[in-house]
């Protein structure tokens, strides 16, 4: 069985898959943490997709992290951008409303790459 030499190495894997499920989501639309975990197999992975979010700055290519969100339709990962709106910002920029750092019509809007993948 082959796999990553170091744990450092699957956790960048991990990232790098989660940022690519991310890339697919499209404009205007949204998914959640543990979607993307449930997606790559983690199922209780939530929290790592959360960490790969907050990676997302490093990735060679852009990441629209502003697009994952809470099971709750909440902005839970607002503070680990540039300003404390600027992802309430970009969502709205995509046609989003956002009140009180909550998605309206959550249901309306969720990607779920379970089923948008398949």
């Amino acid at each position: 069985m082959t796999g990553p030499k170091n744990p450092t190495e699957a956790q960048r894997n991990f990232f790098q898959d989660v940022h690519e499920v991310v890339r697919l989501v499209p404009p205007g639309r949204v998914t959640t943490y543990g979607a993307i975990a449930n997606y790559l197999g983690a199922r209780h992975g939530a929290r790592m997709v959360g960490w790969a979010m907050m990676a997302a700055h490093t990735a060679r290519q852009p990441v629209p992290a502003h697009r994952v969100i809470n099971r709750l339709g909440l902005l839970t990962g607002r503070q680990h951008f540039a300003t404390p709106t600027a992802m309430q910002e970009a969502l709205e920029a995509e046609g989003v409303r956002v009140v009180e750092d909550q998605v309206q019509n959550f249901r309306e809007l969720f990607w779920d790459p379970a089923t948008e993948l398949e």
